[in-house]
């Protein structure tokens, strides 16, 4: 990763970008549910996911992904607008290097945002961490998409049971969803953090497949019959 690309006002930043991508891989951080103050880039909720967005490189073919970051207009998720500054993100990639197939990797309130664009043409899949997903959340929209979560069993942020609730509410709507369960896992992904950036990286891998492995943790969690939770 050693390029970086950014334009003021806009959503999308550009951490690594190959001359002519094949494919993204776009980090969500989180964020709070209420909050109008200006997002900035050392703010911990985004610096948080620069180490998962590495952890995430190692297994990428880098001459072909590109990686970037989803820049808020504000902290919090202010009643969907998060959510919109991601639909000008993935806007904005197609805008500068062509339709590409999008992983997004959301944390918190970032794994919010993430599900609730799964249905952006350029969405081939989203990997949620620790996930806000309230109870009510919509799902219709990761019809045909996938959908990995992972999160702590410790976490006492964001509950894990809510979680897992949406998991089955989205496999109802016809995506190919599926969660693994970190035991210790925090919210901030500290406890257990190679096992956080490992599984990451993995997922992430298969995600951007046009077919995934049939031994990832995405067939592991998704096929006929499959447990649709894990527990690592």
């Amino acid at each position: 990763m050693t390029t970086r690309t950014s334009v003021s006002g806009t959503a999308l930043v550009v951490r690594h970008a190959p001359e002519r991508p094949g494919a993204a891989v776009l980090t969500l951080h989180g964020g709070r549910p209420q909050d109008d103050t200006v997002c900035r880039p050392w703010h911990l909720a985004a610096l948080r996911m620069r180490p998962v967005l590495r952890a995430v490189a190692t297994g990428l073919p880098l001459h072909h992904v590109l990686l970037g970051e989803v820049r808020y207009r504000h902290r919090g998720w202010n009643d969907g607008a998060a959510a919109d500054d991601v639909r000008r993100a993935l806007d904005e990639l197609d805008a500068r290097y062509g339709p590409v197939p999008v992983v997004l990797v959301g944390h918190s309130m970032g794994g919010r945002a993430a599900v609730a664009v799964a249905g952006h043409p350029a969405v081939r899949g989203v990997l949620a961490l620790a996930p806000w997903l309230p109870p009510g959340e919509p799902a219709a929209q990761l019809d045909g998409r996938r959908l990995l979560v992972f999160h702590g069993d410790a976490d006492r942020v964001t509950s894990s049971a809510d979680a897992a609730h949406f998991v089955r509410r989205a496999r109802a709507a016809g995506a190919r969803a599926g969660m693994v369960l970190i035991g210790g896992g925090d919210h901030a992904m500290l406890r257990r953090l190679p096992t956080w950036h490992d599984l990451a990286a993995s997922a992430v891998t298969d995600l951007l497949r046009a077919h995934p492995s049939t031994t990832g943790l995405l067939q592991t969690t998704t096929a006929p019959g499959a447990p649709g939770l894990l527990h690592r």
